[in-house]
């Protein structure tokens, strides 16, 4: 068995991370892409590594290591000397640790709700009411996320709400980059705080919420430099964006945008 093996899919967010680390440190990994409208996630040798039932999951020599954010560090932990990406100051190391952690709870939930609206609905509603009940009941972390899109789609009230979160995690990103100088989160150097929230900042762009940061221009710069970076085009193959997938969402992404923005 190869050293790294890692089960993913291609669009998943979290996936994305996880793909960018390994990229940058220059790791050779096996790739096992899953369906996960087939449910592949939810196969039983799958749940035996990740109970779960979400991408991504990392075997490091057989050894399973789950969710994005702890893997991410995982991979620093045992690569740290190889394109280091956390600082090695320790109260830098807190401050990027905390930016990942409002990352997780703010942005990156939040851009679930559009991306299952816009893209993930059709799939759904092609079901009947006891198919989708019986997809919710065999999801371990999803359940009570997709009972409240249900087969309409989740109601304005909670599009608004993520949008809002959304905005409040372009806001802050915005006042990390004024904080530390740029052009990364921390400063000069790109951390894993870059790699968390760069699949969030990559999926509005590509699905129209790019204007949400029209008053933040260090945010586009920073997308224009993270783009450019060695690892993003091995991490974004084609297949990778939802547009890739779903072409129509370029113009229903743009309906769905703030006015404001």
């Amino acid at each position: 068995m190869p050293e790294f093996v890692l089960y993913n899919a291609p669009q998943s967010t979290c996936s994305q991370r996880v793909r960018y680390v390994l990229h940058a440190k220059g790791r050779a990994f096996e790739e096992h892409k899953l369906d996960l409208f087939k449910g592949d996630q939810l196969r039983p040798e799958y749940l035996a590594i990740n109970p779960n039932g979400v991408v991504p999951t990392l075997l490091h020599r057989g050894a399973p290591v789950t969710d994005s954010a702890v893997i991410v560090e995982y991979l620093e932990d045992i690569l740290g000397d190889v394109a280091p990406l956390r600082p090695k100051d320790p109260l830098k190391a807190a401050e990027m640790r905390a930016m990942m952690r409002f990352i997780d709870e703010v942005p990156t939930p939040a851009i679930r709700v559009p991306s299952y609206n816009l893209a993930f609905l059709p799939h759904y509603q092609s079901m009947t009411e006891a198919e989708f009940q019986a997809l919710c009941d065999s999801k371990p972390l999803r359940r009570e996320f997709l009972m409240k899109m249900g087969r309409t789609g989740f109601p304005k009230a909670e599009m608004d709400e993520a949008l809002g979160r959304l905005q409040r995690g372009v806001d802050r990103m915005a006042a990390w980059l004024e904080a530390n100088g740029g052009p990364w989160l921390t400063g000069r150097d790109l951390t894993l705080a870059d790699v968390c929230i760069m699949p969030v900042i990559v999926r509005m762009d590509d699905i129209n919420l790019g204007g949400m940061w029209n008053k933040a221009p260090a945010i586009g710069r920073w997308l224009d430099r993270i783009r450019v970076t060695d690892a993003f085009a091995r991490t974004y193959y084609h297949g990778s964006l939802l547009t890739e997938k779903y072409p129509h969402l370029q113009l229903a992404g743009k309906r769905m945008e703030p006015a404001e923005a």
